[in-house]
Parts: structure tokens; sequence; C-alpha cells
């Protein structure tokens, strides 16, 4: 190595003002992220004088578990519990089918029409028909107060599936082009050759489409009537403002009765808590899947 090289080298090691600078900043955007998060759990084992006392708690001095338990203790959340995961193990495996096959159609570009469709999806990202006209369809199918009028009123989330387009388009055209000489048909070329090829982005769409299920609330609102159907986030809704009209009459004897701000952040650990769990098993495709699929094409 030449003198010259080393020198380069050892000026590409050593520590500039600018990575001090960014280091900083990196830390204070984590704190951001962290510091509320654990707010959040120490609050929800914390009592509610103690929580009065120091409204920044990090660490509850007197941890109890009375507001999960009057939260578990509540028939409701076992049932949205129930209803949420019915409405995911439903709804993800279609999202994802409708998702793949489509953007896996758009990506070949080799027939007539092509990009007409994709300004048609491309104009759903823009303008809706509106709520009213999607529950008389519903209606029309009979399928109010069915998990399924929510599974189909949002069967493909267009940004996901551009993405997803995307990254098939990468995949180079000389794997397709061998399998066809094969024999191979577009089923088997996708279910053997495009998909575990793109497992990062499929693995990043799927985590996308977990995440919007699991936090619905909207159109089951609308389109569900049944309480035995009731999903999580509207289960939690309404133990959190049942929570908050009991904390109005809440006075200064009173202050260690559980039932007020720790049951509020029981609820929020309890709603985040799964999609965390899964998260992790599914990060080292996430970023890869997200960089190739959003600058290809």
């Amino acid at each position: 190595m030449s003198q010259k090289t080393a020198v380069k080298s050892y000026k590409r090691d050593k520590i500039m003002p600018l990575d001090v600078v960014l280091l900083v900043i990196m830390v204070f955007l984590a704190l951001l992220i962290v510091v509320p998060m654990v707010n959040v759990l120490a609050i929800s084992f914390a009592t509610q004088k103690e929580y009065l006392d120091t409204p920044l708690l990090l660490i509850p001095t007197r941890p109890t578990i009375d507001a999960y338990r009057a939260l578990f203790n509540d028939g409701r959340i076992w049932i949205g519990y129930r209803s949420t995961l019915t409405l995911v193990l439903l709804a993800v495996p279609v999202n994802m089918l409708l998702t793949t096959t489509i953007a896996y159609a758009l990506s070949r570009g080799h027939f007539p029409g092509r990009k007409a469709l994709m300004y048609l999806i491309v104009f759903t990202m823009l303008f809706q028909g509106g709520i009213i006209p999607l529950y008389l369809l519903m209606k029309s199918y009979g399928l109010l107060d069915s998990f399924w009028s929510v599974v189909f009123a949002m069967g493909i989330n267009t940004f996901y599936m551009i993405l997803m387009m995307n990254y098939f388009s990468s995949i180079p055209m000389a794997l397709i082009e061998s399998a066809r000489i094969e024999g191979a048909g577009e089923w088997r070329i996708l279910l053997q050759i495009v998909l575990p090829l793109s497992m990062p982005i499929f693995a990043t769409v799927g985590l996308y489409y977990l995440s919007d299920r699991w936090n619905e609330w909207y159109h089951p609102m609308i389109f569900i009537n049944s309480t035995k159907k009731t999903v999580l986030q509207l289960v939690l809704r309404n133990i959190v403002n049942e929570t908050k009209q009991a904390e109005d009459f809440v006075y200064e004897g009173m202050k260690e009765l559980p039932f007020t701000s720790g049951v509020k952040m029981a609820c929020v650990v309890m709603t985040m808590l799964p999609v965390m769990c899964v998260y992790p098993f599914l990060q080292r495709y996430f970023l890869k899947g997200m960089r190739v699929g959003a600058v290809k094409g």
C-alpha cells in the first residue's frame, strides 16, 4: 500500500466533526422514539398517584399490574382479540394473493393495455368513491355484519402493489424466458422462480398488511354491528372512553385507583405488542425490500 493510499485510509477512519453531529442527531431521534414508549410502559405498571406526581415516568417505584388485571377482567378484550385475529387470518392472505398476482402481471409489460390499466390503478390512489357507495355495495352482496365486508373493502393497497411490481421488474428477464422455454406456465414461474427471489418485498408488504389489518377500526365500525364481532381497536376505544369518564369522577382521596391513565396505557401496550413481536422476524427483509421496491421501475 502506498503512502498516499495509507493517508487516505487514515483520514477516512478518523472521526470527523460531521460524524459527531450526525451521531448526536441520531441519538436525539432515537430518544424521541424510545422515551415515549418506555413512558407508556412505565405508566401502565404505575399507580395513578405516582403518575400524577411524575408525568414523565420511566421506572415505577411501586409497580403494579392492577391496570392489566382490570383490562383482562373485562371480557370484551377477549372478543376483540378473537375478532381481530380472525380478520387478520382472513384478510392478509387475500391481500397478498391479489397484490402479488396483479403486481406480477403489471411487471411483465408484454400485454396490450398495460399502461392504461396502470393509469386506472394509480387513479384510485387519488380519488375514491366514498364510504356510502361502498356501504351500499356491501349491502347488495349481503356482506354486512360479516368480516368479509372488511376484507373486500380494502382488497389491495395501491402503494404496496407498486412496490411489489417494481421489485418484480428488477428480476432478470432471462430467468423467466428460460423457464418458458422449459415449458413452465405463468403460475409456475410466479410460484417457483419469482416469489423465492422476492422474499424481501414479500415480507415487507406482508408486514404492512399485517399492521394495517391489526389496526383496522374504521371499516369494522361501519360494516359490523354485532358486539360479538367487535374488533380489538374498537373494544379498546370503548374501554378508554369509559375509563376517561371514570377519571372525571376521581377525587383527591381516590388517586390509588388504577382505572385511569394506567388502563389507557395498558391498552396501548396490548395493541402494539403483537406486531412488535412479529417485526423482529421480518426485519432482515424489511429494509432491502423497501429499498429495492422503491427505486426500481
